[in-house]
């Protein structure tokens, strides 16, 4: 007989070929790799795991890609909003004009009232002597000796629109004028008419109106037509609570009055349409999650959030993963008084208080004003540096057994370097421990970062994360109220972490079927 013996099989194939049983295509051998890629691929929960996980990267990486905003960028629109256009008071205390190149100190002010509330009409001041007349309607003229020197008085004159202000003379025989009921009167060489509602008139041009309402613009720039104020006062003696008023250019304004009884005031608002920026919108085609508290894109923010979010996770795993392979594979190894001194730094990080140094260094760069770019930086430094120790003790546990194996004496026969065999030869032994246990762990350095942020400790604005996405979240009102804000962040960040878990259960028992039983 050959060695390659042909057998011809009953049933339907007379012509089929067996093989010899040491012929190699006769069984086929799957490699380790393909065994525990099979055993994965078998376990539900961790394909469901494993689509939650090619989910979210593909929406935070891709999505941050496609969409068509930024992640800072804030939307603005007109809306029509009520701003305080003018203050009005009605002036019932007494005010001074003084004549030009005249004084009138504030102490002689004080001796004034007090002369009147005593009923006298005479006082003095450093030097001078004065005197003063009661000319009725709450108008009194200050002498010194026969000049006079100044006017108390409750009405004021204003100049018309576009006009300058009248001299002093002008304007207090105009103020005589107005209390006496006289209709014309002269004052430094040019007469002036006086009509029944206070508007001085020279040469027949208006130049100045009397009034005791001052009306002061809340807004730099803007002039208070003679027009308006008029139609003002109009409301205000009426006690109407709006008025309608046209301007200049035929633009028509409605403007409501509000009276704070405490300060005397009349607050005169406007509703004209304002740029603003898109504060909690509702989910619109535009926005298909709505905008968050300062008008930016809440999809768009999730994606950029998801990115920095997982990101994170990554180094700082990576940075755990390192520290612990090397701090663990020389422990393991060398044993003796180097595991000793490795295994009580272990212990120290252990015992170290982790949340209050964050805190601390948060607040500390919060007062340093760091910059968020460099903040996220020492975020992943310190969250990786505080977390090797248990990456450590696992490949220090594993070591520990694998450097008495068979295939280590033959290392040390073999003359190779104690470094070829740790890194060579020991930590491959310990890579499919190391894959669950940072697969597992990235879940939790997620919610780590996220509840930082949320704490105001971690990634700070422009820079979105799904910590400090749920951080706008500063009230009971924004919670109830805009529950785009907060929810989406929250479900992805359950996906994430879910996603992990499953996918870290399903390695752990792929490479360990035993677990399973």
């Amino acid at each position: 007989m050959s060695e390659e013996t042909k057998v011809v099989t009953s049933g339907n194939a007379p012509d089929s070929e067996e093989y010899s049983l040491n012929d190699d295509r006769r069984v086929k051998v799957l490699t380790p790799g393909a065994l525990v890629a099979k055993r994965f691929f078998r376990n539900r929960l961790a394909i469901i795991g494993l689509v939650m996980l090619i989910a979210m990267f593909m929406f935070s990486f891709v999505g941050g890609i496609i969409t068509p905003y930024g992640q800072a960028e804030i939307f603005y629109t007109y809306e029509m909003m009520e701003k305080e256009y003018v203050g009005v008071t009605r002036n019932d205390a007494i005010r001074y004009l003084v004549a030009e190149e005249q004084e009138f100190p504030t102490l002689a002010q004080a001796q004034f009232v007090l002369a009147l509330n005593t009923g006298k009409t005479e006082f003095s001041y450093g030097d001078v002597d004065y005197t003063f007349t009661d000319e009725g309607g709450d108008l009194y003229s200050i002498y010194a000796g026969d000049e006079l020197r100044a006017a108390a008085y409750k009405d004021i004159v204003n100049a018309a629109d576009g006009e300058a202000q009248l001299p002093f003379i002008a304007k207090h025989a105009a103020l005589l004028a107005y209390v006496n009921g006289e209709d014309a009167f002269t004052a430094d060489g040019a007469s002036y008419t006086l009509d029944a509602d206070g508007n001085i008139l020279r040469g027949g041009k208006e130049v100045g109106y009397i009034s005791r309402f001052v009306v002061q613009s809340k807004e730099n720039g803007v002039v208070i037509t003679r027009d308006f104020k008029e139609r003002l006062e109009e409301a205000l003696e009426t006690d109407d609570e709006d008025f309608i008023y046209n301007d200049p250019d035929g633009t028509e304004h409605t403007y409501r009055i509000t009276y704070d009884a405490s300060a005397k005031v009349w607050s005169v608002m406007q509703e004209t349409p304002t740029y603003v920026s898109v504060k909690y919108g509702q989910p619109s085609w535009e926005h298909l999650l709505g905008t968050d508290g300062n008008g930016m894109d809440m999809l768009t923010r999730l994606m950029y959030g998801g990115r920095v979010s997982l990101i994170i996770g990554f180094i700082v795993v990576g940075i755990e993963t390192v520290l612990g392979i090397i701090m663990g594979g020389v422990s393991g190894y060398f044993g003796g008084w180097v595991d000793n001194l490795i295994m009580r730094i272990v212990d120290v990080f252990y015992c170290i208080p982790s949340t209050p140094i964050i805190i601390i260094l948060g607040a500390a760069m919060d007062s340093m004003q760091v910059d968020p770019q460099i903040r996220m930086l020492y975020l992943m430094l310190l969250l990786g540096f505080l977390g090797w120790p248990g990456v450590a003790r696992m490949v220090r546990g594993q070591i520990l057994s694998l450097r008495e194996q068979e295939f280590m004496t033959a290392t040390e026969a073999c003359g190779i370097s104690v470094s070829h065999r740790i890194f060579k030869h020991l930590i491959p032994n310990v890579i499919p421990q190391l894959i669950v246990i940072s697969t597992m762990g990235l879940g939790s350095v997620i919610l780590t970062e996220a509840t930082l942020s949320f704490l105001g400790l971690g990634v700070k604005f422009p820079f979105a994360s799904w910590g400090n996405i749920i951080s706008d979240v500063n009230n009971s009102f924004v919670m109830t109220n805009y529950w785009f804000v907060w929810i989406p962040a929250g479900i992805c960040l359950l996906i994430t972490v879910l996603g992990f878990n499953f996918v870290g259960d399903g390695l752990r028992d792929a490479f360990d079927p035993k677990m399973k039983r």
